[in-house]
């Protein structure tokens, strides 16, 4: 499952200028519009999409008057394709970081998880769910898509199992959704989990 390639921002970037973004479906996906458009959040609430590529969330919740939508992502080329499609969203707000170095304060209210989670190496699966619940504050919520499924190639993606993934979040997170998505876009339908995760 560990894979031997180096996942770094090299990496990373050179999938983005080479146009092998299999993961980018180019807008945002149902389960996430469908959350956005019933979030009860105020729109000064602080929002991270941690390894937000091209950002489709990020878009859609700053369109909304979100004003606090922070992305991370460790590829320039993917901060500046939003950036540019986006002008009007902060640059401030457009951190080219590594999520495990990510400042822990202030807190965020909300973690959007979309095809981060499944392109890090597994073994830092456990350090993610650490990490998450470290930026969020008491009460904050992490939601998203987590792939239900195993892949036939070696990854990124990654993939993994309800069981194997609620290890890692439940001694942070109380679990209050956490079951196959109902409304995922065509090739990824039965493979995906939807979870609402609340800090504990």
């Amino acid at each position: 499952m560990h894979s031997d390639l180096q996942l770094d921002a090299a990496y990373w970037n050179g999938r983005y200028t080479a146009g092998q973004t299999g993961w980018d479906t180019g807008a945002i996906t149902p389960p996430l519009r469908d959350y956005f458009q019933q979030l009860s959040l105020p729109r000064t609430a602080r929002i991270l999409i941690p390894g937000a590529g091209r950002g489709y969330e990020a878009e859609y919740l700053h369109t909304a008057g979100f004003e606090n939508v922070f992305v991370a992502d460790i590829a320039p080329e993917a901060l500046r394709d939003l950036h540019q499609r986006v002008p009007g969203f902060p640059s401030g707000h457009l951190l080219e970081q590594d999520f495990f170095a990510l400042p822990t304060a202030p807190t965020y209210d909300l973690i959007v998880e979309q095809t981060f989670f499944c392109a890090l190496d597994p073994s830092l699966r456990p350090s993610y769910a650490r990490q998450c619940a470290a930026l969020l504050r008491p009460g904050g919520t992490l939601m998203g898509l987590l792939f239900d499924t195993e892949f036939a190639q070696a990854g990124p993606p990654f993939g993994g199992s309800k069981a194997e993934y609620e290890v890692y979040f439940a001694p942070y997170f109380d679990l209050v959704h956490f079951a196959p998505a109902y409304n995922s876009i065509k090739p990824r339908q039965g493979k995906e989990l939807f979870i609402c995760l609340k800090r504990k």
